[in-house]
């Protein structure tokens, strides 16, 4: 590597070991590799920043955060959470059950991993704490359910991925379907075999009114992502349209039908919304300079050469990826690791041959992982936050369900087809 390379890669190690905000890390790795660099005018840090932020389909960022910040402020959580009681609840193991369907079923209308553990733990951690389970499991639980968060749409890492590597977004939302519900039953039957194990308590009996009280009740929740995904793939809207019905949705829903909400509440909603916002396109307007440099200097290639001595065909590279990615969710922000990686290894799991709309999946189910992997998982430390227990109590317990994930990461990479079908069925 040149002189220029190497002061991007290196700039961006210190900066980042030394414990600066990522968005700086990339966009000071970046203006100190163009200003060594004789062949690049400094005129290019202001075109490709502006360039990156010139996409329609990144309006549905700041919507996607918006409308999750109304639904999980709105009731619809306490809701999702009483259907979710009804349907599961008396099977053993009940209550985290109860946890993990509700964060899959919140995960649908949220996009983010964060709000889905704070919204569900914040409702689950003290019942699941009151019928006699133990605090530590209690918070890995909440902590590992919230990790769907940002594999089933409408995730906010997918549309950040579908930007920075050119993959359809559509097809990207739609892919997580699938290994999102996969990976939520997976999970359940984890938790299924520990509260047998345990000897938890056991829970009330399957009552079929119940179930169907609290589903009209819930209905509306539900609904959102049929609305969403079906204007999508019915052509109605693009993804970034229906991130803005999914924000009026949300406001009706909210506001008139359940009446959780009033007009007055929904203003610090959207300044909160906008700081989210305006903190994320910082990050994702230096990464995609960032990006640029990367192709422009061709390192996809030199590390592609890489793979291709160390890697004989697609399915060692995707074990590799798996491997890399895992220790990288253990250490590194799910937003760093999407906006430095992605731009790396899509183009190179292109050349091995695999599928972009899968590989794209496997990358963000490979990310979500981290979320709840120590030492530094995010959700990891909302759910202690949530329940005041030690992050290494919480990690011990998460470690049953890691192993489950990292079963679902190896199924996806091996069975294409999990994250195809649905895409390209709906593109015929």
């Amino acid at each position: 590597m040149g002189t220029a390379e190497t002061v991007l890669i290196v700039t961006l190690l210190i900066t980042m070991l030394a414990g600066v905000p990522i968005t700086w890390s990339l966009g000071l790795a970046s203006m100190l590799s163009i200003a060594v660099n004789s062949r690049l005018p400094i005129t290019v840090i202001s075109q490709r920043l502006f360039t990156g932020s010139d996409s329609f389909s990144m309006l549905a960022i700041p919507a996607f955060i918006l409308a999750g910040d109304i639904m999980s402020k709105g009731g619809l959580s306490k809701r999702l959470v009483n259907f979710a009681n009804s349907l599961v609840g008396w099977i053993a193991g009940g209550v985290s059950l109860v946890s993990l369907v509700a964060c899959t079923f919140f995960a649908a209308i949220s996009g983010s991993s964060v709000a889905t553990t704070a919204a569900i733990g914040g409702l689950m951690y003290p019942e699941m704490v009151d019928r006699g389970y133990p605090k530590d499991y209690s918070s890995a639980v909440q902590a590992i359910g919230g990790t769907l968060g940002i594999v089933i749409p409408p995730s906010i890492v997918l549309v950040i991925y579908g930007n920075i590597t050119g993959v359809s977004v559509a097809d990207l939302l739609m892919a997580g379907i699938i290994p999102g519900i996969i990976c939520g039953i997976a999970l359940c039957v984890m938790a299924y075999f520990i509260a047998k194990k345990q000897n938890f308590p056991k829970e009330a009996k399957f009552v079929p009114k119940n179930l169907a009280v609290t589903f009209k009740d819930a209905i509306w929740a539900l609904i959102m992502p049929v609305i969403i995904l079906g204007g999508i793939y019915s052509g109605v809207f693009t993804p970034t349209e229906s991130a803005a019905v999914a924000v009026f949705y949300g406001i009706i829903v909210c506001v008139f039908i359940y009446k959780e909400l009033t007009f007055k509440d929904l203003w610090p909603i959207m300044k909160e919304t906008a700081k989210s916002s305006a903190n994320l396109m910082m990050l994702v307007v230096t990464a995609q300079l960032f990006g640029w440099l990367i192709t422009y200097y061709k390192i996809p290639i030199y590390v592609t050469e890489v793979f291709m001595t160390v890697a004989s065909n697609k399915y060692i590279f995707l074990i590799l990826v798996n491997l890399l990615l895992i220790i990288a969710g253990m250490f590194m922000e799910v937003g760093a690791t999407n906006l430095i990686l992605a731009p790396i290894l899509a183009p190179i799991a292109v050349a091995f041959g695999v599928d972009p709309v899968q590989f794209g999946m496997v990358f963000v189910f490979l990310l979500a992982m981290g979320q709840a992997t120590p030492p530094f998982g995010t959700t990891m430390f909302v759910a202690s936050g949530i329940s005041k227990e030690p992050v290494s109590r919480v990690a011990k317990q998460i470690l049953p369900f890691t192993a489950v994930q990292i079963a679902c990461a190896l199924l996806f990479s091996f069975v294409p087809i999990l994250s195809t079908l649905l895409p390209s069925l709906l593109n015929k």
